[in-house]
């Protein structure tokens, strides 16, 4: 880190507010890195690196941190004076990364860190608003005449139901995924869902290409298949059995005796 690294940004925003040089802050390098033996050890104070000045009256000294786990820090303590003073006062003492500092990651919301197959038992996912997987529905009304049609057609009840863009996002996930007709055990099966007898057809937008598993033997039970899907245990194939072989002669003859003494 050179003297310029830190230093010129400093000089970039003092040069925007027309700050001039403070000639008693200037001279405090000394003030500073006494207030820095103060809280640190000496030995983790590096070079001094130069200053900047902050607003009248008031700059900011650099010095390298030399501490392990430190590359790329500095030392940074801020100096002021009162109107005609001559002495320079310490206002606080911090460090500052440098363009090369090694930084924690940017802090992430808990909603935002959440990834599919996180939720656990007991936990609850926080309500996202604005979702643009899903949109508004059409809540009962108490009276049977009008919600009888609605909740029959579209399964309502419900404030917001999937839309075009969440379906879409689902529909894409599980056709790539194990349940679609490019898992290996699709490509390796001689018949697909569709003909299968227990595949159950998904009702609403996503019927025509998605239906839900229904054999307890297959690896897909209970999940979401494609109908281009396909396993062995398919409720129309079977496996060829074999052909008999013949006996040259019978393995017990009961016609004859065999004599023991």
């Amino acid at each position: 880190m050179s003297s310029a690294t830190i230093t010129s940004t400093r000089a970039a925003k003092s040069s925007r507010s027309a700050v001039k040089t403070d000639a008693v802050l200037a001279a405090a390098q000394d003030v500073a890195r006494a207030a820095l033996e103060e809280i640190t050890e000496p030995d983790s104070i590096g070079q001094y690196i130069g200053s900047a000045m902050i607003a009248e009256r008031l700059a900011t000294h650099y010095f390298l941190c030399t501490s392990p786990g430190y590359r790329g820090w500095a030392w940074a303590v801020t100096v002021a004076r009162v109107p005609r003073g001559k002495v320079a006062t310490v206002c606080e003492t911090n460090l500052v990364p440098g363009p090369d500092a090694l930084l924690s990651p940017p802090w992430v919301p808990y909603a935002d860190r959440l990834a599919p197959g996180d939720l656990g038992p007991g936990d609850v996912l926080p309500k996202v608003e604005d979702d643009p997987n899903l949109e508004f529905g059409f809540e009962q009304t108490g009276d049977d005449n009008v919600d009888q049609l609605a909740i029959w057609e579209l399964g309502l009840g419900r404030v917001r139901v999937l839309s075009r863009q969440g379906r879409n996002a689902a529909a894409e996930r599980w056709y790539a995924g194990d349940g679609g007709p490019r898992a290996e055990i699709a490509l390796r099966s001689t018949a697909e869902c569709r003909s299968c007898g227990y595949f159950v057809p998904m009702p609403g937008a996503l019927r025509a290409v998605f239906g839900v598993c229904a054999n307890e033997w297959s690896p897909s039970d209970g999940r979401v298949v494609a109908l281009t899907h396909g396993c062995g245990a398919h409720s129309e194939t079977d496996v060829a059995s074999p052909a008999p072989e013949p006996i040259g002669r019978p393995i017990i003859d009961d016609n004859r005796l065999d004599l023991v003494d």
